[in-house]
């Protein structure tokens, strides 16, 4: 009779948890993912939303892999990418609450050749600072150097000398994941730890996140992890898998929306998982004490005023209501991870195809639905200016592409445009013969390339070998017979800025 009891009592507070749900969740989630899938073009999603202390929603739509019966589920891996960064600051918050380092100190108390493009920077320059994209740099400034790069991190600390900066150190923000990079080094010479090894150790075992990765090497190998997409420049295509471990700090977590909910139910539970604590509540506060403000004023779209940055994470008000979130992006991969400890509520979205706004459309979508905010669709919302960015991309290309099928003759011989160029920050590129063109091999990305076929006027249409990084002009400039530089642009999801490499 007890064990009827409590039987009955289970199932009696399973149905009052799934009447407690918004009618969005229980009756329509489903449909709308399914159609915003096919919209943006998802293989697929996997998504998990805990409320009041468990996960209501845990589960996978579409599959890992366009052509193969392969169901994405909960368990499901997917690049996080820049939601590690909360970690990373998590990590940083800990080691100040243990009186091992402070979040004021100096960067050169811990690494002495640390060096900002402004001398008077390198000498205020601290930790916080490292950890909060407020060094005045433009946001992904330096990262088409170091992503998918060999370099190591040591290089691309020491590199950052050479970001020279737009903005006002400690004023303007711009979103600088070699700041995080940073960060890590700093991690390791106080624990004597690498990052993935203190992040393990200290956070991922301790919530019991058995299906997560520090590094996205051997990735591919993995079972059960979904693989890589994106529609930029082009038709849905599968790209090849970052490896961004040179960079980990700030990206490199590979992981599924089960394990998530775990770091998500801490999130809520002041930092606490399963009765026990994994970070004291002091640490927890620290990450989401706003270091940079990046708006005031409300939005004309959303039910929100303020924005700013904690310690790898970003706050908002949203309908009245305290809304920590991050997304994250990898060649890809595009996710989120967000909660509102006021709610008990949390939200992660995982997918593979990097060209869509979709997995944002969704959480705003979720946060409507809990929070009392009035029904829009705000996945047609983003569909609309997406889908006219992306004909503008396409007659951008058909442009290129025509200027090319004119067949013009080159200004100079084709040899005159080869050789070895260099620009200070990322280093060389060798532009050699290839056919009826020429190809560009680059120093530090020994799995890149990128084609260059003659449009006119010293330009040729530059065409990487991944599709991911882009297709676009580039300009050579010309003195007598001979190229002295050319200008070299890749997708704005790596860098915004195109470099000059000049001929040597």
């Amino acid at each position: 009779m007890k064990t009827l009891l409590l039987l009955l009592l289970f199932i009696v507070s399973i149905v009052a948890s799934a009447q407690k749900q918004p009618a969005f969740i229980s009756d329509s989630l489903d449909s709308y993912v399914k159609r915003g899938m096919a919209d943006w073009q998802i293989p697929g999603l996997a998504i998990a939303i805990v409320k009041d202390g468990k996960a209501v929603i845990s589960k996978g739509y579409g599959v890992r892999e366009v052509g193969q019966n392969e169901p994405v589920d909960e368990n499901t891996l997917f690049f996080i990418a820049t939601n590690s960064k909360l970690f990373t600051g998590s990590a940083m918050a800990r080691l100040e609450d243990e009186k091992k380092l402070s979040l004021n100190d100096k960067v050169t108390k811990y690494l002495p050749d640390y060096k900002l493009y402004d001398p008077a920077a390198t000498q205020l320059v601290t930790v916080r600072d490292l950890l909060c994209h407020r060094l005045g740099t433009k946001t992904f400034q330096g990262d088409f150097t170091f992503w998918d790069s060999n370099l190591s991190r040591a290089e691309i600390v020491r590199r950052m000398r050479l970001l020279k900066p737009e903005g006002q150190f400690r004023q303007d923000y711009g979103y600088c994941n070699s700041g995080f990079v940073t960060a890590g080094e700093v991690l390791q010479k106080v624990t004597g730890q690498t990052w993935e090894q203190y992040i393990e150790s200290n956070i991922v075992k301790p919530l019991g996140m058995t299906n997560t990765y520090m590094l996205t090497a051997g990735a591919e190998n993995r079972p059960n992890i979904a693989r890589p997409y994106t529609t930029s420049f082009g038709s849905l295509t599968r790209i090849p898998y970052d490896n961004i471990d040179n960079m980990a700090p700030a990206g490199s977590i590979v992981s599924c929306v089960k394990d998530l909910s775990k770091w998500l139910l801490m999130q809520l539970d002041s930092g606490r998982f399963e009765g026990k604590r994994v970070l004291p509540w002091p640490v927890i506060q620290k990450t989401r004490d706003a270091n940079t403000l990046l708006g005031s004023r409300k939005s004309s779209v959303f039910p929100t005023h303020v924005r700013a940055y904690g310690l790898g994470v970003l706050m908002t008000d949203y309908n009245g209501r305290e809304v920590y979130w991050h997304t994250g992006g990898a060649f890809g991969f595009v996710t989120n991870t967000c909660f509102v400890p006021e709610e008990k509520l949390a939200i992660t979205i995982l997918t593979n195809q990097d060209n869509q706004s979709f997995f944002e459309a969704l959480r705003y979508q979720i946060l409507d639905a809990y929070l009392g905010v009035p029904y829009t669709n705000r996945s047609q919302f983003f569909l609309t200016g997406a889908r006219r960015d992306d004909a503008q991309q396409q007659q951008e290309l058909k442009a290129l592409a025509e200027r090319v099928a004119r067949k013009a003759k080159p200004e100079l011989p084709l040899a005159a445009y080869t050789g070895t160029y260099r620009h200070e920050l990322y280093g060389t590129i060798s532009i050699q013969p290839d056919g009826t063109g020429l190809k560009v091999s680059f120093q530090n990305h020994p799995n890149l390339s990128a084609r260059l076929d003659h449009m006119d006027d010293n330009t040729f249409r530059l065409t990487y070998s991944n599709q991911a990084f882009g297709v676009f002009p580039a300009k050579f400039s010309t003195k007598g017979s001979t190229a002295e530089s050319v200008v070299i642009k890749a997708s704005d999801f790596v860098e915004y800025d195109p470099y000059v490499f000049v001929k040597l």
